[in-house]
Order: structure tokens, then C-alpha cells, then sequence
């Protein structure tokens, strides 16, 4: 048997077309990485078209790709860049900043990169602030209260030593880690 392409496996020109359309309308909406265009176009053909064959879903997702990138609608470098300064500002550590990236579909290299940046103290005392934990908390903790707060952070991502630094912060220490540069 041989490995020619039918004309079973390439897509018609309407499923290109929908291809365009729909990556249009998708990256219109929200920035999307490479992996989750694909996934999407895929997911929604064999949806869409009756009798739509692997190969033509492998292809319009592709042709999908392609377009995007030849658009300048699609850039996983910025993607990784944009999500982890928004992440590191709404209290998320890097660990779960890479994790949600992989995820993503981001590589490792391109997480790395974007995450070089990313500043874990500021990030643990914004997720402090959002919790109301360590130097926002409004009354004094008892051992169980902190027990549960350094398990929060722990939780989230952050090492124990950063759990304890942030915890034992006071509230102008805290405040001025927040309003500095913001990542």
C-alpha cells in the first residue's frame, strides 16, 4: 500500500474557507495559542462537516495554523508573555503559571523565557492581598489559621520559605511590593 494523498484527504475549497472563517472569528475574540487554534478547528470540523475524513481534519486545522500565523494573528511567544504578567498579578506562582502554559500547549522554551521575568514574591503577596491572609489579615491567627494559610501557599505553587517571608511582612511592607513595578 502506498502513502498517496487521495482526494478524500485533501479538504474541499468550502472546508478551507470555513477553516479561514472560523479561525477569523475565534482569534477575533481572545488570543489563542497554536495548540489551541488546532484543537478548536479540529474539534468544530468533525463537528460541522458529515463524513469528514481524519487527513481533511489534520489539513484544515493546519491550513487554520498557517493563516493565523501568515495574519500575525498568532504568536505563542506573546501569548506566554501576556498571561504571565497577568498571571504574576493576580497571585499565581510561576510553578502554576508553567503548568497552565504547558497546558496551553506552550513549550518549555517559551515558558522559560516568559517566566524569567515573573516575580514569585510579588505574586505571593498579591495572592495574599486576594485572600486576605499573612500581612492583609484583619485579626490575629491562631496556630490553626496560620497552619491553614502556609498550606494555601503551598497549595498555590509558593515554597515555604516565600509562604513564611510574606506571612511575617507587615502591611506597609506589603503594600509597597504591590505598588512598586508591576510585572
Amino acid at each position: 500500500m502506498t502513502d498517496d494523498v487521495t482526494d478524500t484527504d485533501l479538504p474541499t475549497k468550502r472546508m478551507l474557507s470555513w477553516a479561514r472563517n472560523s479561525t477569523i472569528y475565534r482569534l477575533e475574540r481572545r488570543m489563542m495559542t497554536e495548540k489551541q487554534l488546532f484543537d478548536a478547528i479540529s474539534r468544530k470540523a468533525r463537528e460541522k462537516f458529515e463524513d469528514v475524513t481524519e487527513a481533511q481534519v489534520k489539513a484544515m486545522a493546519d491550513f487554520a495554523v498557517k493563516f493565523a500565523y501568515d495574519q500575525g494573528a498568532l504568536n505563542d511567544v506573546a501569548y506566554a508573555e501576556i498571561s504571565t504578567r497577568s498571571a504574576v498579578r493576580g497571585g499565581k506562582s510561576k510553578r502554576m503559571i508553567a503548568q497552565k502554559l504547558a497546558i496551553k500547549g506552550i513549550s518549555r522554551e517559551i515558558a522559560a523565557i516568559a517566566l524569567e521575568e515573573a516575580d514569585d514574591l510579588y505574586a505571593a503577596v498579591a495572592f495574599a492581598r486576594k485572600r486576605a491572609m499573612g500581612p492583609f489579615r484583619r485579626d490575629e491567627a491562631d496556630e490553626k489559621r496560620l497552619t491553614k494559610e502556609m498550606s494555601a501557599f503551598a497549595r498555590n505553587g509558593f515554597g515555604f520559605g516565600l509562604g513564611k517571608t510574606v506571612m511575617a511582612m507587615s502591611r506597609d511592607d506589603a503594600d509597597d511590593i504591590l505598588s512598586g513595578p508591576r510585572p
